[in-house]
């Protein structure tokens, strides 16, 4: 097993107002678990930034004007989502550092896995719009990247709060990428209901699990079974793990209540999957989670569950009510029981 880190100091200097809860400590809490992996002889690599080539595979060329205009000022793009000087350069290495995460896990061979720890996050940005914190796109980048590199069948999964509605309308019609979220709803940005299954040739291959509010790791265990169940009959050749730990208990702008165990089970779960289905090939990219102490907790215990061989069944299983989860799965089953076996 072989597992890179992509990150770079640079990601402090994309600067949202004072308050916002994207703020510059979230680089800063990177920074520390990426210094912590590498003094223990971990390789960590540096991105690069994306081209605007790259970028067109999922967002309008004027769009990606639009944002590159806004270097070197800082502006709303809408009443969540900023820039500073800096903050185009520094989207552009954040989707940069997923991409250099598909080179390699697809360049070094079986068994390597790579985390990228980068902000701005990305799942929320759509063709044309920034939205959510978000500026490009940076998983939805690397999905096409992964596509454009020959491989058939590719995987998003999103454990994120938010449902990731500009990873999910990149490739809505498209049943060469499964894209599978568990988030909380009715929440922002108000979709990801379970009836959103793809169009044309994509039906079938959008999957939502809507949780209701006050989720817990029985919940998530519950889904995350059926996750596993889609993915094995799906059979990916790269999973892309959209790692947002927003929905930590102790977040500030989430509704549930995962423990940060429960975040290490969930990537040991996606990665035992990628090891049966593609060789172990898989990118697991920071997306949301605002409370420090959290995102630090989550990022230690994600990055030791991927840098060494642990089953699942050596990290404890939660146990307790899981009606929720029940729920999300019943109302995925019912609109795409003729898709997969949930």
């Amino acid at each position: 097993m072989s597992l890179i880190l992509v990150t770079s100091d640079r990601f402090a200097d994309h600067l949202p107002p004072p308050g916002h809860p994207e703020g510059v400590e979230r680089a800063e809490v990177m920074q520390v678990v990426a210094s912590e992996f590498r003094q223990r002889g971990g390789r960590v690599i540096e991105p690069r930034p994306a081209t605007e080539d790259e970028l067109a595979s999922v967002h309008d060329r004027a769009y990606i004007r639009l944002i590159r205009e806004t270097a070197g000022r800082a502006v709303a793009l809408d009443p969540a989502t900023f820039t500073s000087p800096d903050s185009y350069d520094v989207a552009l290495l954040a989707a940069g550092a997923v991409l250099v995460a598909v080179e390699h896990v697809l360049d070094a061979g079986s068994g390597t896995r790579a985390v990228t720890m980068q902000r701005p996050p990305g799942h929320h940005a759509e063709r044309s719009r920034a939205m959510g914190f978000c500026l490009f796109n940076n998983v939805a980048i690397g999905a096409a990247m992964a596509r454009a590199r020959g491989l058939s069948r590719v995987a998003v999964v999103d454990i994120d709060v938010h449902h990731p509605n500009g990873t999910q309308w990149s490739f809505y019609d498209d049943p060469a990428v499964l894209v599978i979220s568990s988030h909380q709803y009715p929440y922002y940005p108000g979709t990801g209901s379970a009836d959103e299954t793809g169009s044309g040739a994509g039906v079938g291959f959008t999957v939502n699990f809507p949780l209701e509010a006050g989720a817990t790791d029985a919940d998530y265990e519950r889904v995350y079974q059926s996750v596993e169940d889609v993915l094995l009959q799906f059979r990916p050749e790269l999973i892309l793990l959209s790692m947002g730990f927003d929905a930590h208990r102790d977040d500030p702008l989430g509704g549930m209540r995962l423990t940060t165990g429960q975040f290490v089970r969930l990537a040991a779960r996606i990665a035992a999957v990628a090891d049966r289905c593609c060789d172990g090939r898989l990118v697991a990219a920071v997306e949301g989670g605002y409370d420090l102490e959290a995102l630090a907790a989550c990022l230690r215990g994600v990055v030791d569950v991927l840098d060494r061989p642990i089953a699942l069944d050596d990290l404890p299983a939660p146990t307790g009510d899981s009606r929720r989860g029940e729920a999300a799965i019943r109302a995925a089953r019912t609109h795409l029981g003729q898709s997969w076996t949930i």
